[in-house]
């Protein structure tokens, strides 16, 4: 079933062309591929960020937009991603970067548009294990910005996965978030009171 992608924001969209339209911009990027590109580069897949913040006792997931990720394409392959993030004047251009998350990404992308349902995609990251997921979102009436992790929808954890969670196996929500959280949660130092 092909995917939603939810359109990004349009001022977001035009930061990331403007920086693609900037020589000093690119040039500046600690992006080796983006530079050496060969021909146009294009923004395309825009996919929400959401960052996991924490979750609560009754397992609901606290997240926040954070920003949209866009691939950055040339000829037939992703050579960067860019990232733009909410200031108090609007959506803004933040960085290009390169790395293994762009190739997992996209094989995400792919493995996801061949599963049954529709989703929504968009991207969670889970900051205490420095871990990127594709989040499919199972509420295809949302623009992309809003809502929660709900326990049908399903997380696909990129490569490289944090040891001991495999990169591109589909979990429900139900089921991989307590592990998620298991794991962030600190513990509790020798002599503290538990």
């Amino acid at each position: 079933m092909p995917l939603h992608v939810p359109p990004a924001p349009a001022p977001a969209l035009r930061s990331v062309l403007t920086a693609l339209g900037s020589p000093t911009a690119v040039r500046e990027a600690k992006t080796p591929s983006l530079r050496a590109a060969q021909g146009p580069a294009t923004p395309e897949l825009p996919l929400p960020l959401h960052v996991l913040d924490r979750v609560s006792a009754d397992g609901t997931a606290d997240t926040r937009l954070a920003g949209w990720r866009f691939l950055i394409r040339c000829g037939d392959r992703a050579v960067a991603a860019a990232e733009t993030m909410l200031t108090p004047d609007g959506w803004a251009f933040s960085h290009f970067f390169e790395g293994p998350y762009i190739a997992s990404t996209e094989r995400a992308l792919r493995q996801a548009e061949n599963m049954k349902g529709a989703y929504q995609p968009r991207l969670l990251s889970v900051p205490g294990l420095y871990m990127l997921t594709l989040w499919l979102h199972g509420d295809l009436t949302e623009d992309g910005a809003g809502g929660h992790p709900v326990a049908s929808d399903l997380l696909v954890p990129l490569a490289p996965a944090p040891p001991g969670i495999a990169a591109h196996r589909p979990h429900r929500v139900a089921e991989l978030l307590p592990v998620l959280t298991h794991r962030v949660t600190p513990a509790p130092l020798l002599g503290s009171p538990a």
